[in-house]
């Protein structure tokens, strides 16, 4: 077979001249929207449905092609009303993705403002350990969430509205154990203390452990429902654990713990300055169930 290069070459040349600016804009909004939503599928049960998905409309073009005519019709109606079954079905899901959307920070803006004060990060990662570490030790229990990219306004209205720096003596006063908010969550944005005695969702796993309490529970669950990241001191064991994505981990130290929140809080530039290369997140084992070892 011969080529003719030359032509070819041509064909292609004028085949991208005839692409206008808006087929470049329309490929790069589709190419986010897929990433975006392949993203969110790795981190709920969205995963498994797409490969059922993708099962199914398997056997329903085979049965087409090979003539399976009872198969077929009975697929095709399945198919009418699979998108209602699907909408009701993950609806959280799907109310988490608008909500996302619409209380997603835009990061262009960033660009000019760099969006965080990385020092008052720091300092807020270090008083939060601090106080994680002696209420530890006190066995106070405690739960605290760092808000990321998803806005929890409905969060802090559930209990006192705040506006303070964080600090070791705020946290433990906040969680002593005869303090009016102590049952509730504090829930801090870029280094300020928003509201406290905040209440949380309960996670919606039926495969946590029995033993597990309502504070973790609720750590868990807002870490489901949302990109926070959640701190939790027991107060039956004083263990210190940290909820991301629907997974908890346990039994971490003080350093652990600052790791954790410095790779999930701080800004990626930050990241490589620290040599922050990989994420320790990922490094611990988590367990679905939460463990079966802390009442709180």
């Amino acid at each position: 077979m011969n080529f003719d290069f030359a032509e070819i070459t041509a064909h292609i040349g004028r085949y991208l001249l005839s692409i206008q600016l808006t087929d470049y804009l329309d490929i790069i909004i589709l190419a986010f929207v897929m990433y975006r939503l392949l993203v969110f599928a790795q981190s709920t049960k969205i995963a498994s449905l797409l490969k059922g998905l993708f099962v199914f409309l398997a056997i329903l073009v085979l049965s087409s092609v090979f003539h399976l005519n009872g198969i077929n019709f009975i697929l095709s109606g399945m198919m009418e009303l699979g998108l209602l079954a699907l909408i009701i079905l993950f609806q959280p899901e799907i109310r988490r993705v608008l909500e996302e959307l619409g209380s997603t920070k835009l990061h262009v803006f960033g660009l000019f403002s760099h969006g965080k004060n990385v020092s008052v990060l720091e300092q807020t990662i270090s008083q939060t350990v601090l106080a994680c570490k002696e209420m530890s030790a006190s066995r106070t229990g405690a739960l605290i969430v760092f808000e990321k990219e998803m806005r929890l306004d409905d969060m802090v209205r559930s209990g006192t509205v705040l506006d303070a720096s964080v600090s070791n003596e705020l946290l433990k006063n906040i969680f002593f154990v005869k303090a009016p908010m102590h049952d509730g969550a504090v829930i801090i944005r870029d280094g300020r203390v928003l509201g406290a005695g905040c209440m949380l969702p309960l996670s919606k796993n039926v495969n946590l452990s029995r033993e597990l309490g309502m504070r973790h529970r609720a750590g868990i669950g807002m870490s489901e429902n949302s990109d926070a990241t959640v701190v939790i001191v027991s107060e039956e064991s004083g263990s210190i654990s940290v909820a991301i994505g629907g997974m908890l981990k346990r039994h971490l130290k003080p350093e652990t713990l600052e790791n954790i929140l410095r790779n999930e809080l701080l800004p990626p530039e930050e990241e490589e300055e620290n040599k922050q290369k990989f994420s320790l997140w990922n490094l611990l084992p988590a367990r679905k169930d939460g463990g079966a070892d802390d009442g709180e």
